[in-house]
């Protein structure tokens, strides 16, 4: 689906145009076209494909959702991958989406694929900054480069407040089996959002000192930014993956002391009941010569050891923290 088809000259919006008339502005000099996708068709792509003269195989990789973050340079052409990672509620699950975006010297083409929210917002914002927009098709690369990252927070932030319910909910009782495929769930949440930020780095990282494409010259500090804002991301990924192997391991202790405790109070029971029953197992042997059979005192006697017997190990279990 078509979303927005605009030119623009210095930095200032021309006009929507159709997609016929893409080639005519892209042969101007002064000026760019910025055009927006959302899950098109393989017949769209291979119109645009032909309005810009896109090659054939970043065509072929803009088709193929759920790639890795990348840059290839063809020519005088780049060609991006970026992943989005979306909520469409706050306690949904995560939706994976892509953005492959074509950067040529006079157009940007952004095709989305499975992606939440699109970026009617950016283009908003570019359109309010008309000296950063004369630039030209390198700004809306990073403009577009640093909304996707800036929807991380978010999710980061999500997964953080997650982590702490969980931790304080380990604590409130013993860990069961669903708490544990809790962590493991927010695990692979963490790892979706760690497989979308770590290559984006790498990426971004391309585009800013060093060898630079000549479409993002003048741009470094940008694209700097977006990269300082990935580093705290992914800091902050690796801080809750240790947090989250931590709490894992102490959800298994939490019930290997538990089993623990259960079973030192069953031993203790145990122990209070195998003591009478050896007592009255020996008086029930019914022997002739047992002295103690024929005793008036022999039956309370019996009685009266069972019931010191046993009070002296309640006395030591309790002690010991076992009952």
């Amino acid at each position: 689906m078509l979303v927005n088809c605009v030119a623009y000259q210095n930095g200032r919006k021309l006009a929507d145009l159709p997609v016929e008339d893409i080639s005519e502005y892209v042969g101007r000099p002064d000026c760019f076209v910025w055009v927006a996708l959302a899950e098109p068709t393989d017949e769209e792509i291979a119109q645009m494909a032909d309005e810009f003269g896109l090659h054939p195989l970043a065509v072929e990789d803009a088709k193929r959702p759920h790639q890795r973050p990348k840059l290839d340079e063809y020519g005088d052409e780049l060609f991006a991958v970026l992943r989005t990672v979306e909520r469409e509620t706050d306690d949904s699950e995560l939706v994976e989406g892509q953005v492959g975006i074509f950067i040529g010297r006079n157009y940007v083409l952004s095709v989305r694929q499975h992606t939440l929210k699109g970026f009617g917002d950016v283009r908003q914002r570019t359109e309010r900054e008309p000296e950063l927009l004369r630039h030209g098709s390198g700004y809306v690369f990073y403009a577009l480069a640093d909304a996707v990252v800036d929807r991380y927070f978010p999710i980061l932030d999500s997964l953080e407040e997650e982590l702490e319910r969980l931790e304080a909910s380990i604590f409130h009782g013993t860990p069961t089996r669903s708490s544990i495929e809790s962590f493991y769930d927010l695990k692979h949440e963490v790892m979706v959002l760690k497989h979308a930020v770590a290559p984006l780095m790498e990426v971004i990282g391309k585009l800013y000192g060093g060898r630079v494409p000549a479409l993002c010259a003048g741009l470094g500090e940008y694209f700097r930014d977006v990269y300082d804002h990935l580093q705290r991301v992914n800091t902050a990924i690796e801080n809750l993956r240790e947090m989250l192997q931590t709490a894992i391991s102490v959800s298994f202790t939490l019930i290997n002391l538990a089993e623990s405790e259960t079973t030192k109070r069953l031993a203790a029971w145990g122990a209070l009941i195998t003591i009478p029953t050896l007592i009255a197992g020996v008086y029930g042997m019914n022997f002739e010569h047992m002295p103690e059979l024929k005793q008036v005192w022999g039956y309370p006697a019996a009685l009266a050891a069972m019931v010191g017997v046993d009070a002296y190990l309640i006395y030591r279990f309790r002690k010991a923290g076992w009952l």
